[in-house]
């Protein structure tokens, strides 16, 4: 988790918010409190200027306070990008609530965060991450609009993984296209990391391609559900990351490229689903480039599930949401164009791209 960048003893010598790493001139920072259910939880809110700020929960059990606070200022952070990048009219943002999602979350701890997301009128929405499924936010919707993600059978998209994972897919796609000249993955050996829900959908669209899966997850028993069900090889090796394979696909937790690991990896593609896959952008992401590896940027290829839930509130279906999440395979592909073009690496592109687009849109708002 995030703790591989910065130590919670670091972390304490800080300012307790406006001095952290990955605050990144947030708009607000909202802690939530309730004594009788026991939820903590922190909601944040990195940028409005596109729109309100959409993003996830993740509920985590996280080692200290200050894990949270600084995964869920670099998730808002990501969430800017990836709805600037995947033309949405929505801003940045993301909440956390700490505890066990297996053992600490019940319907009266989600009611009061939904409590919680309410009292922001509309500028943080609510969805589906980490540690949630689709019954906790149709429990949030019954004391917020302010959520995305709920049942079709209330008039939401439900389940957002599907979609997540063939973004990523089409994204890994295009990386391979970029990388090797074609996008057939057929043959190709692939290294997925994490089998939740995202990641048990991209090995199905890859076994089906017919590229030479491997899996790795810290659940036996969901390494063993996901190789039965599309053959998929589980990881026996004893480093991962230095692994034999064409591409590796982080679809777990963030930040597992570090310095641990940067100068391990023998994969030539990097295209996962999980969050903030650089510990450090500045550093890891010029170190992919020297080595020749080629980095898609995980806001762009992990947007399927955003784009899916704007649905909700942009009024278009499942269709319009699978088409749109289609594109990132183009999209993908000019960013690539545009790093090489501009000397930047591929994280640092996509980020110029959508930048570019919130500080015009910031124009039009100052009119």
């Amino acid at each position: 988790m995030t703790a591989e960048i910065t130590t919670a003893k670091e972390l304490q010598k800080m300012d307790p918010v406006f001095g952290q790493l990955s605050f990144d001139n947030h708009e607000q920072i909202v802690f939530c409190h309730d004594k009788d259910t026991g939820l903590k939880a922190i909601i944040g809110i990195h940028n409005t200027v596109l729109g309100p700020a959409l993003g996830g929960t993740r509920m985590w059990k996280y080692n200290n306070e200050w894990e949270a606070l600084n995964d869920v200022l670099r998730l808002s952070r990501g969430m800017t990008y990836k709805s600037a990048i995947s033309g949405l009219d929505l801003g940045g943002g993301k909440a956390v609530i700490i505890g066990d999602a297996k053992t600490d979350k019940n319907p009266a701890l989600m009611r009061k965060f939904g409590e919680f997301v309410n009292s922001l009128s509309g500028k943080y929405i609510t969805a589906e991450d980490v540690g949630m499924v689709t019954a906790d936010m149709d429990t949030v919707r019954d004391v917020t609009p302010y959520v995305t993600g709920i049942s079709e059978s209330r008039g939401g998209s439900g389940n957002p993984s599907p979609v997540t994972a063939y973004g990523v897919y089409m994204g890994m796609k295009a990386a391979a296209k970029y990388q090797f000249g074609s996008d057939n993955l057929s043959g190709k050996k692939v290294l997925v990391q994490g089998v939740g829900h995202v990641g048990e959908t991209l090995v199905s669209f890859l076994c089906k391609e017919g590229a030479l899966v491997q899996i790795a997850d810290l659940s036996e028993q969901r390494l063993e559900e996901v190789s039965q069900k599309y053959g998929a090889t589980i990881f026996a090796g004893a480093d991962l990351y230095s692994a034999d394979v064409d591409i590796y696909a982080p679809c777990a937790l963030g930040a597992t490229i570090n310095d641990d690991s940067v100068y391990k990896i023998k994969a030539k593609v990097i295209a996962g689903a999980a969050n903030n896959q650089l510990a450090n952008e500045n550093v890891h992401g010029p170190i992919l480039q020297e080595r020749g590896i080629v980095y898609a940027p995980d806001f762009l290829i992990n947007a399927g599930g955003i784009i899916n839930v704007y649905g909700e509130i942009a009024n278009y279906g499942k269709e319009e949401a699978m088409r749109r999440t289609e594109n990132i395979y183009n999209t993908t592909l000019e960013i690539f164009d545009y790093a090489v073009k501009n000397n930047l690496t591929t994280q640092k592109a996509a980020m110029a791209i959508a930048e570019s687009r919130i500080e015009q849109r910031r124009k039009e708002n100052a009119k």
